[in-house]
């Protein structure tokens, strides 16, 4: 591997040693918890244990202050992952370590596409972790809107026999699917700690964004200020999400090849030049090569990537059908 990615990879670790030991000194001050322990006579190995996951603990905590933590935090609550701010942080490292290791070893040719290769892999692979919270979280909200028909109904009918609406919260937390029943057991929680129950769903409405559900927050906000039968309301709001559900069921299966020829458009060429390159350096040597004068080819993998991107935006924009 080169020295540059070498020295690259050296000076990541270095940084976060660097915040590791930042966090720790901004606790001067002793631990309760490991003063009691000194007390308690517990072994030392359990107060090092103890003292380092306070130490993450910390570290948690002044990475989620940020407003880029928040967002984390945010998103790894909707994609339901138990992971700390911190975990997260962290796993991102780890993949742009390993994405530069694997960028410099498809680029081991010369030294400049050895850096090249590992900078772009390092990149790439941080933003894995990034990708699959996100796709988690759509799959969670899918979900979660696939199931808001029947819960709906499933509230009006509590309501018309004579339940609370707490109660008929409580209801859907007990007896409706994951990841329904998680999403209203935390909202019934948020109440019983002592929070509104527009603000329980407010933050509902934060972890699960969806025009669905907004209608029916609303729908609840309006009656229990106004009145009204909210029995009947439900009905007609949960009659026209099932009828957006399935409009969309319709959509996304007419729009399956389009999104298809999509992904294997844009993975195809991509996924080519990276074999070629493992399996013979020497063949993809030249695209990497940028010597004085340039040479025809050294603006091509930037062009081509250029060009893959506009196409796979190009088509997604085309299937992108509104309900």
């Amino acid at each position: 591997m080169s020295p540059i990615v070498l020295a690259g990879v050296g000076l990541v670790v270095l940084l976060l040693f660097a915040l590791v030991g930042l966090v720790l000194r901004r606790g001067r001050n002793d631990d309760v918890s490991a003063r009691l322990s000194e007390f308690a006579g517990r072994a030392p190995a359990q107060a090092n244990e103890a003292s380092a996951r306070q130490a993450l603990e910390r570290l948690d905590q002044v990475v989620s202050k940020s407003k880029g933590g928040s967002n984390i935090a945010r998103d790894l609550a909707r994609a339901d992952l138990k992971l700390t701010v911190a975990e997260f942080i962290g796993l991102k490292i780890l993949c742009a370590l390993i994405g530069a290791a694997a960028g410099a070893f498809v680029g081991r040719t010369n030294t400049a596409a050895a850096f090249a290769g590992a900078l772009v892999g390092a990149i790439i692979f941080s933003f894995l972790p990034n990708i699959y919270v996100a796709v988690q979280a759509r799959r969670r909200v899918v979900a979660f809107n696939n199931q808001l028909g029947d819960t709906i109904s499933m509230m009006a009918n509590a309501l018309r026999g004579g339940y609370s609406f707490l109660q008929t919260l409580d209801m859907v937390a007990r007896e409706a699917p994951a990841p329904m029943s998680g999403e209203f057991r935390r909202v019934v929680q948020e109440v019983g700690l002592g929070r509104s129950t527009e603000e329980a769903l407010g933050n509902l409405q934060r972890r699960m964004p969806s025009e669905d559900l907004d209608l029916l927050i609303t729908a609840v906000n309006i009656q229990m200020e106004v009145g009204g039968n909210l029995a009947q309301i439900l009905d007609t709001i949960g009659h026209t999400i099932r009828e957006r559900v399935r409009i969309k069921g319709e959509i996304q299966t007419l729009t399956a090849q389009g999104r298809i020829s999509a992904w294997v458009i844009t993975g195809l060429p991509i996924g080519l030049a990276i074999f070629i390159s493992v399996v013979n350096p020497d063949y993809m040597s030249p695209i990497f090569t940028f010597g004085f004068p340039p040479q025809a080819w050294c603006c091509l993998p930037v062009a081509s990537l250029v060009m893959i991107a506009v196409g796979y935006f190009a088509i997604m924009k085309i299937i992108d059908i509104e309900v």
